[in-house]
């Protein structure tokens, strides 16, 4: 059973949310809306953005730090590049784990010109004593340098030209509070809908020059779980299915059958999210139980049930966390087709008595 999970890569998932950058990263990069009439949802981040935005440029200034957080794949990378093209300044972008030492950041720091954006993806990532360079700089446009060692070292403050930090991450709670609270603007990215991602769907084809009906777009945003990245990902595979089982033309009938083919269910879970449920409900009553003796069961990382899996199905309803462990809910079991209680003594078959077909 161990083997039969682990040949599922969450990495590999066609509904995962990470990007990886050298999986068609050029069509990636050009389906990338450029300004904020192009970007689609988060309507509310986008009113109050164009604001800033425009009385930055009234008063002549530098934005101030913007962070934005929120689930992956829900266009933070995206929507910084559209914040320095408004403000028609350069952008230059780098990551929390790259900036491995403080002369990382203060050789970034001193690159800059006034006005410019520097974009930290995964900023929670930063390392303490980067983050320590990060302060004055931030606050002061300053950077406090010590030269030497020992009784004879000595600081000195080093201007920097006046710049505008974007930070994005996934796990705001992670970030040190001094480092949030120097943000000026902050902005949470929540999951679309089927009709906004129905729209996104339709830009993408029209850029890739994609025939898709209305139908056949909302077939694929309705089981893209929220986010634009996945819905790009689902129509790049349902386009294959449709040239080579259709005539091209992305149909709600190609899009269904195509997603069947890859085992997307209308809600978006895959076979792996159905594996874990039915793990929950079949193995231990439907739960609770322990996060550590979840992936031991499956054959995952805690930190991917966690980060990867746990997510959605929390969003969606179908799992919930009690102090005992994780639970599958009553909707989880209808949409498994499992009668509600059918394993609801976890003792009376066992895990030895599960066979593969109980997850299969």
């Amino acid at each position: 059973m161990m083997e039969e999970v682990n040949e599922f890569d969450f990495e590999n998932r066609i509904v995962s949310n990470e990007y990886d950058a050298g999986q068609d990263a050029e069509v990636e990069n050009n389906l990338r809306p450029k300004t904020l009439d192009q970007y689609i949802g988060q309507e509310k981040a986008k009113s109050n953005l164009s604001i800033y935005i425009e009385s930055a440029k009234r008063r002549g200034e530098a934005l101030d730090h913007v962070l934005l957080y929120g689930p992956p794949g829900l266009g933070k990378t995206t929507l910084a590049g559209i914040i320095a093209n408004e403000l028609s300044v350069n952008i230059r972008t780098t990551s929390g784990p790259a900036i491995e030492k403080p002369g990382d950041l203060a050789a970034i720091l001193t690159g800059l010109s006034d006005g410019d954006v520097l974009f930290i993806d995964e900023i929670h990532r930063l390392s303490r004593a980067v983050e320590e360079i990060l302060y004055p700089a931030m606050e002061d446009y300053a950077l406090d340098i010590i030269l030497g060692k020992g009784p004879s070292a000595r600081s000195i403050r080093l201007t920097i030209p006046r710049f505008t930090l974007i930070g994005a991450t996934t796990r705001a709670g992670q970030l040190t509070t001094p480092l949030r609270d120097r943000f000026g603007v902050l902005l949470k990215l929540e999951l679309y809908t089927p009709e906004e991602l129905a729209t996104i769907v339709k830009r993408s084809a029209s850029i890739l020059e994609i025939d898709i009906t209305e139908q056949g777009a909302l077939a694929i945003a309705s089981r893209s779980r929220g986010t634009p990245r996945i819905a790009n990902r689902l129509l790049k595979r349902v386009r294959d299915f449709a040239l080579v089982k259709g005539d091209g033309n992305v149909t709600s009938e190609i899009a269904d059958m195509a997603l069947e083919s890859l085992e997307i269910d209308e809600l978006g879970l895959d076979n792996i999210d159905r594996r874990m449920l039915e793990a929950i409900i079949k193995f231990y009553g439907g739960g609770p139980v322990g996060l550590e003796t979840l992936a031991a069961t499956i054959g995952e990382e805690a930190i991917t049930i966690e980060d990867v899996y746990e997510p959605y199905l929390m969003q969606i309803g179908f799992l919930s966390r009690t102090p005992r462990g994780r639970q599958a809910t009553p909707r989880a079991y209808e949409h498994l087709g499992i009668p509600y209680g059918a394993f609801s003594s976890p003792g009376a078959k066992g895990i030895a008595g599960q066979t593969k077909m109980d997850l299969d």
